[in-house]
């Protein structure tokens, strides 16, 4: 049998746990315990939606149980039904007064399930019978990150409803975030159009748009440029534009310098985004053009006006009694395929 690293990695987490329980006298202590391990270990920065989900389900079988913070268990019966999508026994599970906020040792809530699957029924169940629209699970998701991650656009539309916060406390992963870490672009703009904080930092990741380009997503860099958001955001002096020298994607930098990356900007170690594209790659020398070719004064004038007016720009557009084509440019629409000159 071949083990993978994940593999050893959840084996190693396990034993942890184990070995330390086997110390431990009181099973209050080993739960409280067993819930700090999962906190501090069982979850490291880093991890997609779905590896964290993978991690949850290996420590789901230890059927842990502790009590003193609301309904603490391993993975119930409605948990089970919400992750399935099986809406039937959901219902009758609800019908026979089971709990809908019961919380698994990573406080997980059946909600949490039901939204990172995309099961839009059941998420539609919990809700009705009073499911937290907010629970925080122990990385501090909610069910609309699990559900931006998933990229369900229906289960975030239900959510928002039952008035899901769209943007959580400062330094959090935010619902925004997720959808960038998923590459969800219909899910980007409606947390945009919902209100969402372009420019809200997560701590380990810095802005949405430094996740979209590290994660290789130009559809969600360009909703969110387009959007407004500030394309030299910078996380310990890292823009968006170094992820994307760093992942040598051409598309993503032609697109950040576009919107006005600054091809000069250097990071904590004094690094601009050319010196991590590799010397003589496609990315390096497209990163050298931009160096030494100044931009047109079309392209200084729109970035000029983009950034007066931020994510005004496109109502303060609308607003100008401009022509057609001039217009589409200061919001970066492609020409009228009648307006593209014939080669």
């Amino acid at each position: 049998m071949v083990f993978s690293l994940k593999h050893v990695f959840n084996c190693a987490i396990i034993l942890q746990i184990c070995l330390t329980m086997r110390l431990l006298t009181s099973m209050e202590e080993r739960c409280k315990k067993s819930f700090d391990l999962l906190s501090l270990g069982t979850i490291p920065d880093g991890f997609d939606k779905s590896q964290k989900l993978n991690l949850r389900r290996y420590a789901s079988k230890f059927k842990l149980k502790a009590h003193g913070l609301g309904f603490w268990t391993d993975r119930s019966a409605v948990h089970e039904a919400a992750a399935q999508g099986r809406s039937l026994d959901l219902q009758r599970l609800i019908q026979g007064g089971a709990p809908v906020n019961i919380v698994a040792v990573d406080s997980i809530t059946p909600l949490h399930e039901a939204c990172i699957q995309g099961q839009t029924q059941c998420v539609r169940l919990l809700l009705i019978a009073g499911a937290q629209v907010d629970a925080r699970n122990i990385d501090s998701s909610t069910p609309l990150c699990d559900a931006c991650a998933a990229g369900s656009l229906e289960c975030v539309r239900l959510l928002l409803q039952y008035g899901a916060t769209v943007n959580p406390p400062l330094f959090s992963f935010s619902p925004l975030h997720e959808a960038c870490m998923g590459g969800n672009a219909d899910c980007v703009q409606l947390m945009i159009d919902e209100g969402a904080l372009m420019e809200a930092h997560d701590c380990h990741f810095g802005t949405p748009l430094h996740v979209a380009c590290a994660r290789q997503h130009y559809d969600c860099a360009e909703v969110l440029l387009k959007a407004g958001a500030n394309v030299n955001a910078a996380k310990l002096h890292e823009t968006a534009l170094h992820h994307a020298a760093k992942v040598k994607h051409l598309g993503l930098i032609d697109l950040l310098v576009e919107f006005g990356g600054n091809v000069y900007a250097t990071d904590n170690l004094g690094k601009k985004p050319i010196y991590y594209a590799g010397t003589g790659s496609p990315a390096y020398l497209c990163l050298e053009f931009f160096e030494s070719t100044p931009l047109s004064l079309q392209q200084i004038s729109r970035l000029a006006f983009r950034r007066k007016y931020g994510s005004n720009t496109l109502k303060v557009v609308s607003q100008l009694n401009l022509p057609d084509r001039i217009r589409g440019f200061l919001c970066y629409e492609a020409p009228p395929e009648s307006q593209v000159p014939a080669l």
